[in-house]
Order: C-alpha cells, then structure tokens, then sequence
C-alpha cells in the first residue's frame, strides 16, 4: 500500500497498493523472461477437437506442439516436437472458438473455462491467477513475459487477439526454467491466414453491455508469402455493482511472409485502452462486532463516483526464423512493451485494531465502523526483450534427437508519482453507516503528482534442452537455466541495489505402456525472485525449492479423447507470507515461510462423438505452512469444472454447451478476528446457438444459470459475483 498520513493505519485487507503493483509490474515482466522461450504451444488436436467438431483420430495423432509455417499461427517457445499427451506435465488449453462459445471476451472469463486455475477478482480492477494453492507468476504472450507482479493482473484484457490461451499447471522448470509450484500462462497470438477470411460480430448483453468485434486476415501478395491481419473490438457497459461502468477499446495488426526461400518475419503492434469509473479499491466488510456476517445486496460497493481506473497498454514485436538446413532453425525476436496507468481511488476498510476511535468490525445495529482513505496516482512502465534460439534434430543411438539452445536479454523500467489528497476532508476517516450512497463524499481536491518511486531491471539468461529418444517407447526431456538479474531503483527514502543469479535442473521422463497409454515423471526446480518486502521494505530472497509429478495419460474412443491424470507434491521454501502488519513506508510486511502443497488432478479432453465435445477437471489439494492445514484457507480444496458441447444430430445448425465451476468452501479472516465463510457453491453458464445462414450465427448465452449468490472470493478482500445475465449476439464471417 502507499503510505498514508500518520494518523490514518495501512487498511489491513490489502497487500499493496494500485501503484506500487504497477511498479512491481516491471519486476514480473523481466522476471517472466527468465522462463525463455515459454510453452511448447500445444496445438494438440485433442484440444482443439473441442471446437472443431470435424477432428479426426489422425489429425489428433498428427498435430505437434510446434508451429507450422503453413497455418501461420504463433508458436510456444520450447519449439519441441511434442503433443501435449507426450508432455511429461499436465498442459490445458482454452481455444478461441470455446471462447466464443462462452462469450469470454475478457481473460479473466476465459481463465475460468481452463482446468484447475482460480481466477479471484478480489477488487473490480484487479486479480489473482493461482493453480495447485500457489499465485501464478509467470504469464507470457508468446512466450514472452508479460506485467503480472504478485500474481496480480490490472484491468480486465481482451481476448480477441489471441488464438488461444494455454496454461501448464505445476512448476514450470521443465518446460521454460524457472517459476514457482502454480504455473504459467501463456496467451498465443492471432496470426494471418493463408486465405482471405474476416468476421464480424454484435452483442448486446445485460447491464446495457454492448460489444462489437471485427477480424480481418488477407495475404497481401499472389502467392500468399506475405499476409496481414487486424483484429477490433469495442465493449462498452454498466455493471450489476452500483456505480461501476466499463469500456475498452482494443486493436491488433500482425503481418507475416517470407524473406528468401529460408526466413521468415513476422511483426505486429497492439493498443488497449481501458476506463472503469467508480471501482473498487478493496472491497466489501463482512464481520459485525458480534461476530455474525452480514449478508449485503449483490450489488453493494464501498465506491464513490468520482472514482476510477484508467490503463493504456501497448505491446509490439518481431520475430525472424531462418532455416539453417533441413534439421535446424535459428530465430530472433524482440518484444517491447508500454503500460500506464490513471487512477482515483477510494478506499472503505476496517481499520487496525490500534487504530484509536473506532471499531474494528462493523457495528450490526448502526453500521458503523469503516474508515476512508482517497488516493490518486500515475505510473508508467517500459520493457524490451530480445532473445536469440537455435534448434534443431540430431542423430544419436540411432534415433532422431532434438535440441534447443537460447540467449535472452531484457531491459525494463517502471516510475511511479502519487497525488495526495487535501486534508482534512470528509473522505479520510470514519465513514457514514455502511451500505452508504455512491455520492455520500465528495471528491477531494488532488495535489500536483510526486514521484515517489523508480525501479530498473537487467536480466540476462542462457538455457538449453534436450529431448532424448531412449528407446521405442522411453523418452526423456533434461535441461537447465542460468539467469542473472539485477534491480535497482529507490521507493521513498529507501534505495536499493541488488543482483542474484541461479542455475535451474529439470527433467521428465515418458514411457509408452501401449500406444494408448503413457506413464510420465517430472522434476522441476523452483526458484522465484520474490517482489515482497519485509518490515525494513527490502525484497525477500527468492523462493526455492522442487516439484514432482506423476502421471498416467490415456487416449479413448479412438484418440479422441485424451484423459489425464496427476499427482503432485511441491516443496516451496522461502516463500513470501503476510503477517498482516505493515511497515513504516506504508508496505505490507512479508516474510519467509515453508509452505507445502500436495494433491491429484484429473483431466478428460476431446470428442465423445461425432457432435459432442468435452472439458472436465477435478482437483483436489493439500496445503500446509505457516497456519497448519488453514494455510492460505482462501483457497478452496476441492475443485471442478465442466465444458460440454455439441450439435444436433439431425439439424447441425443448432448447437449448445453448458459449462460450470465448482469449488469446496472457503475462508478468510478480517482485522476484527473474525473469520468470513464462503461455503461451496456451483455457477452454470450455458449458451443455444443457430447458424441462420451458412456464414452467420445468432447466439444466446446466459451466466449463472441458478441465480446463485456468492462471494467471489475471499483472498485479501471480496465482492459478490454477477447474478443472472444474459447477452444476445450475432456474426457474420466472410
């Protein structure tokens, strides 16, 4: 959190503020980069066979994780030939046509289609990704790092750029070198087509949300060598939260084609403007001073509507591939991105129990109790990424091998200025009686910016991989990564300077019981720069430790269904654990714990006919540290999630899905000692769809299919999920 004036306490439920996350943001951008060249890109059929409803049990057997030059499409870094069922780890992906399916036009929507991930939107302008128990850190577009310090991703990004989103669950050494026990996500490119094709689509949806979506890919020369795309969206709406409206503008342009008979190049630029007015920073208190928990409208907020968050993100690459020979490929890439960030904030939390005058829980009679704090603020931040890999095919024991060789370099910067607040004014301090009206206080007056941090960082990374044919049904993946990185920079009075390097193993082994059935074991090492502080508001050490998996993967109903199941256990040492209190800078104070995750998870994938397709995920998880087994108690213990879809035998121009989530009970403490309880519960989201034209699709989807009520989560602070709403769209493609 930023630091407040003296006399006002740190609000207890947050863990840092909308800034300092920004500026921390930076930190996660290079740090992501250490992960190299990110996942191998599935584009395992058996993923797709979802979507496609054509796919057959050769197509399933056939597609590779690497990307074609022919289907243009973006490619995961590893850039081994390996299907996700040859992947010793438990890979997921959500496609773009379950995306439509579902109307996930957001990444936060879409993340909830994907096994095994928890998406806790613990305030409206910001989330927490996490898997296994554990924040996921590293998230990538293609392959490269993108802002998400402490796991937190600011504002909500649009999907419509991308292809699809894959997420690789448990530590993720093997496959790109370092991380913690959570995973990775990584969102994957749109690319031109080979054939001119474009869409376009309107929405309208409850809460007057209106979207629009274009799609255009045309090869630009006769031949097809070089092609271009460009992908709009515009979403515009009110919200079920009083107050709370949001829109966003979205643009992306990539143009691919070939340099000579052996490059290629590819290059593209994306803009997103997002708005969000009257937000939420923090959220809701639950516990009354008798210790019962209130239960308020589904649209209640502590906002004001003078309040908002704006961001701007900016993205832009190229990549060029050279074929060195039938066997080898050499490719260099460079990424740059641009965030920034408007905010003015308002913050209605329960105060710390030294906090001399008030209550620390609400009073159920009166409503009394909350405290005030408004604040403003800017930030910017700036990274370039450059990376080099060289891969290629080897003979050795008389069997094809592959290897993978790679450099990268990183440069980011982030700087961050406050606004303080006039005082005294009727915004800090105590609150009227809670629920209040969003126009209860006024806005303040706002001073000029201060600058109040900056942050700089270097990385540099050598890492390398090798896929070893052992025998007819033996296979084995080893490799390691050596990162060096430096941050230096000041936050208030404070300066500092600090270098660390780490050299990560990793490996994984696969053998084929039969040509169905695939037994695999992994190893992975942790290691994790952290961005939390402890009371003297310097970085914690990096988390290390080590993950193991073991799995069976089996394909059914003639390879068009592929099954997965695992067991995990991850030791994770080191890592950064509130205390709940808060240090004289105004930052919350972590420090290092031993936490422990244990658990099994079970995937089934594919086509259960001709016109059925299915995604299910079950997982059940054990966590143990500081609390014992109450240890992060925000995360449920058991989960599950269900896609099914299909069309109507007799009438293929009308189709369906329905799809839900599942989770076990939850709970948290507030600062008055009392904990707040979010018992299990299930939301199911289904949707009809009906091709009145060969080229044009009218579909109806409708959210929270039981109108069923519940706190969204539980993490640092919480609000009630969306009730029942519906959205009514239509598309043309051409």
């Amino acid at each position: 959190m930023h630091p407040t004036r003296p006399s006002i306490p740190r609000p207890a439920s947050a863990p840092s503020s909308p800034a300092r996350g920004r500026l921390h943001a930076a930190i996660a951008l290079a740090l992501a980069c250490l992960s190299g060249t990110a996942l191998s890109a599935p584009q395992d059929a058996s993923a797709d066979a979802q979507a496609t409803g054509d796919a057959t049990a050769s197509e399933l057997d056939t597609v590779l994780v690497v990307a074609q030059r022919a289907s243009r499409v973006s490619n995961g870094a590893l850039n081994l030939d390996l299907a996700i069922r040859d992947t010793p780890q438990s890979i997921s992906v959500v496609t773009d046509e379950q995306m439509r399916q579902f109307g996930a036009a957001s990444v936060n929507d879409a993340l909830r289609l994907a096994t095994g991930v928890r998406v806790d939107e613990w305030e409206t302008n910001r989330t927490s990704y996490s898997a296994r128990g554990f924040d996921i850190l590293n998230t990538q577009i293609d392959g490269v790092g993108m802002p998400n310090s402490w796991g937190i991703a600011t504002g909500a990004m649009d999907t419509s750029g991308y292809e699809k989103v894959e997420v690789i669950r448990g530590a993720n050494g093997l496959l790109t070198g370092v991380g913690n026990a959570a995973g990775t996500i990584n969102y994957v490119r749109k690319r031109p087509t080979n054939e001119r094709q474009g869409s376009f689509g309107l929405s309208y949806g409850s809460w007057s949300t209106l979207r629009a979506e274009a799609d255009y890919s045309t090869p630009f020369t006769e031949d097809g060598t070089w092609a271009g795309r460009i992908v709009a969206a515009h979403e515009d709406g009110e919200s079920w939260l009083q107050a709370n409206e949001n829109s966003r503008n979205y643009v992306y342009g990539v143009v691919d084609g070939q340099v000579g008979e052996n490059g290629t190049l590819a290059f593209g630029y994306s803009y997103q403007r997002a708005k969000s007015d009257g937000i939420m920073w923090g959220a809701l208190a639950f516990m009354n001073s008798d210790g019962t928990q209130s239960k308020w409208p589904t649209s209640a907020t502590t906002t004001q509507d003078w309040t908002y968050w704006n961001t701007t993100d900016q993205t832009a690459f190229a990549e060029y591939a050279h074929q060195l020979g039938a066997d080898w490929q050499l490719k260099v890439s460079y990424n740059y991105r641009r965030a920034e960030g408007d905010e003015r904030m308002f913050y209605a939390y329960l105060p710390d129990p030294d906090f001399e005058g008030t209550s620390i829980a609400l009073d159920p009679l009166t409503g009394l109790g909350l405290v005030g704090y408004p604040w403003g603020g800017n930030d910017e931040s700036t990274a370039h990424l450059g990376a080099v890999t060289l891969d290629g095919h080897f003979q050795l024991f008389g069997r094809d091998q592959q290897v993978v060789l790679g450099a990268s370099l990183s440069r980011a910067e982030g700087d961050n200025w406050e606004r303080s607040a006039e005082f005294p004014h009727p915004g800090w301090g105590e609150l009227p009686p809670f629920p209040y009206p969003t126009d209860a206080i006024p806005e303040p007056a706002w001073n000029d910016p201060a600058q109040y941090s900056e942050l700089n960082q270097h990385l540099r990374r050598l890492f390398g991989t090798v896929r070893l044919a052992l025998g007819d049904r033996l296979n084995a993946i080893v490799g390691a990564n050596h990162a060096r990185y430096r941050r230096e920079g000041w936050s208030y009075a404070l300066s500092f300077d600090q270098t660390t390097s780490h050299t990560s193993p990793y490996a994984g082994l696969t053998f084929d019981f039969s040509d169905r059935v695939l037994g695999y074991v992994s190893y992975s090492d942790i290691y994790q720069p952290q961005d939390q502080v402890d009371e003297n508001d310097r970085y914690l050490d990096a988390s290390k430790g080590v993950n193991y998996e073991v799995g069976i993967k089996a394909d059914w109903l003639d390879k068009r269904l592929l099954t997965t199941l695992a067991v995990f256990k991850a030791d994770q040492d080191g890592l950064a654990t509130p205390t709940g209190r808060y240090n004289e800078f105004g930052s919350s104070i972590y420090v290092p714990m031993d936490v422990r995750s244990r658990g099994v998870e079970f995937e089934a994938v594919g086509k259960l006919g001709d016109h059925l397709d299915l995604v299910f995920g079950y997982t059940a998880l054990k966590l143990d540290g500081l609390n014992g087994e109450d240890t992060y108690s925000w995360v449920p213990r058991r989960s599950a999630n269900l896609l099914l879809s299909g069309r109507l035998a007799g009438y293929n121009a009308l189709s369906w899905g329905v799809g839900g989530r599942w989770q076990g009970d939850i709970f948290n403490v507030e600062s008055s000692g009392f904990p707040v309880r979010q018992d299990s519960y299930a939301v199911v989201n289904g949707f009809v769809a009906w091709d009145f034209l060969p080229d044009a699709t009218l579909r109806l989807n409708v959210n929270n299919l039981g109108d069923e009520k519940y706190i969204n989560t539980l993490r640092y602070s919480g609000y009630y999920g969306a009730p029942r709403n519906y959205t009514l769209s239509a598309s043309w493609r051409f």
